[in-house]
């Protein structure tokens, strides 16, 4: 059933993000002239995308409103990172949030989307169908993390990535084992091929193979397959991890450098490097592992930190997106401006609750009928 909302001009606010770190704006300048197009009424907090490297005269001449409270009286909130409870319970009631919201991840902030009768769309639950790509903020988002975390390994390694013949005498290449194969793991073995590195990907689905090899990498098989729904890897048996971590360890001895992407969605990261296999690595070999937020795919990894461990450099950045604001910027827009067009019909905000991009995504989960 479709539901409309009646009314004057839908007003869509942005407020700067407040999370420790975070660069990124849910709107630009090049979204807002087509929400204004739309007949939005656009409103923007004063520096909210100064940090992604678009000024406050951008947004006015895309035709938005710079404004103290951008949020307060607003129709569609757009954020990246979800408020604070405090600035939730601020929202117009019935207003409707769109971001990346991890509303069960904060009683508080669960509690506060709820009682203020939210209509919130935490895109993280939006189906990855075919349908839904241009709007597929994780896929987006972990296109800038995987490339930038094959950047921070190629920093920390004390060696050349690509193979160099010199007068000094020839310097052979960097072996690069990408662990995951989703979004980040392929964009960062394109990175890693790019920077000259010889290049693994590993993962339990073996339909990745082909795109591995693609993007000029090869298919590390360590005779585990575990192919899941959705386009994710299921959790591995005791068995299946058993004899992926023996061969794993083995290999791992002549690796040179590994970023970890690997991921399971809702449940902490699966820990596939073990401290065991970092032991047996060779001293100035380099772990990046972009799992960390979610508790890294290695047992030495400490999120934020970048330690050593046995002569072995293990990294867990944080919010790697973030770092390269302007573009991950830029296709978090997009996606959000994809996502909201569902909602605006003739210049007023309407419901489809027969669109499962909508009903799937919704939170709480709304009654069928």
């Amino acid at each position: 059933m479709s539901a409309a909302v009646a009314g004057s001009t839908v007003v869509v606010g942005t407020a700067r993000e407040t999370a420790p770190g975070e660069r990124r704006v849910a709107l630009t300048p090049e979204t807002c002239k087509k929400l204004v197009k739309a007949g939005a009424d656009v409103r923007i907090e004063p520096n909210a995308g100064a940090q992604a490297g678009f000024p406050d005269a951008a947004y006015v001449e895309a035709g938005a409103r710079v404004v103290d409270d951008a949020t307060g009286e607003a129709d569609v909130v757009l954020c990246v990172q979800a408020p604070t409870p405090d600035r939730i319970a601020r929202l117009k009631s019935g207003a409707v949030l769109v971001g990346l919201l991890q509303p069960q991840a904060d009683a508080a902030r669960g509690e506060a989307i709820t009682s203020r009768q939210l209509v919130a769309f935490p895109l993280e639950r939006l189906p990855r169908t075919t349908r839904a790509q241009a709007m597929d903020v994780l896929s987006s988002q972990a296109g800038m993390a995987g490339y930038k975390a094959v950047l921070i390994a190629a920093q920390l390694a004390p060696r050349f990535f690509p193979m160099l013949t010199t007068a000094a005498g020839t310097i052979r290449p960097s072996r690069v084992l990408i662990v995951g194969a989703g979004v980040a793991g392929l964009q960062g073995i394109a990175t890693a091929k790019r920077l000259g590195a010889q290049v693994e990907g590993f993962d339990v689905r073996p339909e990745t193979r082909e795109q591995i090899e693609s993007l000029g990498g090869k298919f590390l098989d360590l005779g585990v397959s575990a192919a899941g729904e959705g386009g994710y890897a299921r959790a591995l048996t005791d068995e299946e991890r058993a004899e992926q971590q023996r061969r794993l360890a083995e290999h791992l001895k002549n690796i040179d450098v590994v970023v970890c992407t690997a991921a399971v969605p809702g449940r902490p990261a699966p820990k596939i490097v073990t401290a065991a296999m970092v032991a047996g690595m060779r001293p100035g070999s380099v772990i990046v592992d972009l799992a960390a937020e979610t508790g890294g795919n290695c047992e030495e990894t400490r999120p934020g930190e970048t330690c050593d461990v046995g002569g072995v450099t293990v990294a867990g950045p944080l919010n790697l997106a973030s770092m390269g604001a302007l573009h991950a910027s830029e296709m978090y827009a997009r996606n959000v401006f994809n996502f909201v067009s569902l909602l605006l019909k003739d210049g007023a905000l309407a419901f489809d609750w027969n669109d499962e991009l909508l009903a799937r995504t919704v939170w709480p989960e709304r009654a069928t009928a």
